[in-house]
């Protein structure tokens, strides 16, 4: 038996240089398309974070104002608190400020409180809060 004159070559004997860098480019583009995402989730954490603390600081003065007499200066119509919305402080600068106004008949027995908390992140954002006091 003669051994063949020629060596078959394997095809599972490695990788070439060029073939390493095309896993690796690949490799990196998929990388830079996951790390594109995190940005944009802390944006959407932070916006979702401010629209659930306005919601509970306009609750939380909706709460105030329930227990206040009819004929409280807080329950008088118009805009309050008078010189301007209160300053909340904070990321995201929450600003909250509230409206009374007279229902028609026959529900004049009736008070509409309208509590708005606004703040800006990208653009002017607001929640509003309505509840009605009764007489």
């Amino acid at each position: 038996m003669h051994a063949p004159a020629y060596r078959k070559r394997d095809s599972e004997r490695g990788t070439t240089l060029l073939e390493l860098m095309v896993a690796l480019v690949v490799l990196a583009v998929g990388v830079l398309a996951v790390a594109q995402l995190f940005p944009a989730g802390s944006r959407s954490q932070v916006r979702d974070r401010l629209r659930t603390e306005a919601s509970q600081l306009a609750r939380e003065k909706i709460e105030q104002l329930e227990v206040l007499d009819w004929a409280d200066p807080g329950l008088s119509l118009g805009h309050h608190p008078t010189g301007g919305p209160e300053k909340l402080g904070g990321v995201g600068a929450l600003s909250r400020y509230y409206d009374v106004g007279a229902m028609a008949s026959p529900l004049d027995n009736l008070k509409q409180v309208t509590v708005h908390v606004t703040w800006n992140q990208v653009r002017a954002c607001t929640v509003q809060a309505v509840t009605y006091v009764r007489h």
